[in-house]
């Protein structure tokens, strides 16, 4: 686990400025009838407009048999995680996932968000809730002498509140110097279990849940789906452990 400088942890906070701005600027462009290439092709505009690279865009991550070629990830209804953007125009009742990365000055920022076409059904509102509150949650036990299973313990309970599941193939993670680092942050856990927070550690805290039973399956573009069908939510930011608390480096 790669502890970070405050002046490092700066510069993520730079990269998550920029990727907020993409951000911004793409949910007011969300509405039926636009393209995911649409999107897409805003969202690596605004990332180079910016002075920073979109980070999605060529890596491959664990487990895909080939490297992304898009720079955001677009996942619709039961896709999860991973959903490549292509001609398909948003139509009422789609539940849509926007997961994007920058990198900017060698440091990296991940975030993501759920957001819903016109009228959906309540059981997919309020999944939705229930992923944002996971979300917020966790941020709040983000804080020194807590620990990963903490984390994890949070969406759990709130997922048991709102009666949807955890969906468990699927981590957040450290982040900085590379996209992806170590330590996975589980989206279940145990209490006072697993790495102790400290100062200076840097993760993209990303709670993923179903309206289903939250198992999973790997689809033939390497996206990643609900075994049942059902619905599911993603949100994400990257935080940095501080002092006092933590620090949401992607708003």
């Amino acid at each position: 686990m790669k502890i970070y400088t405050p002046d490092e942890i700066k510069i993520i906070a730079e990269s998550g400025k920029i990727l907020a701005t993409v951000f911004k600027q793409l949910k007011q462009e969300i509405k039926i009838g636009v393209s995911l290439k649409y999107l897409d092709s805003l969202a690596q505009k605004i990332t180079r407009e910016n002075g920073a690279q979109p980070a999605f865009l060529g890596y491959r991550p664990e487990g895909a048999r080939k490297p992304y070629p898009a720079s955001i990830c677009a996942s619709l209804n039961d896709v999860v995680v991973h959903g490549l953007p292509n001609n398909y125009q948003l139509k009422e009742s789609d539940v849509l996932k926007i997961d994007f990365g920058v990198k900017y000055r060698g440091f990296y920022s991940d975030a993501a968000f759920t957001v819903e076409l016109g009228k959906i059904p309540d059981e997919a509102k309020n999944l939705i809730k229930a992923t944002r509150a996971a979300l917020e949650e966790m941020i709040r036990h983000a804080k020194p002498g807590n620990h990963l299973g903490d984390l994890g313990w949070t969406v759990e309970r709130v997922a048991k509140k709102f009666n949807v599941s955890v969906i468990k193939g699927l981590t957040g993670h450290g982040i900085g110097k590379d996209l992806h680092e170590d330590p996975s942050v589980y989206n279940y856990g145990e209490k006072g279990r697993g790495m102790e927070l400290k100062p200076g550690m840097v993760l993209a805290l990303e709670p993923m849940l179903s309206a289903g039973n939250g198992e999973i399956k790997q689809k033939a573009d390497d996206s990643w789906a609900t075994m049942d069908g059902t619905c599911s939510a993603h949100f994400e930011h990257t935080i940095a452990i501080i002092e006092k608390g933590c620090e949401v480096l992607t708003l």
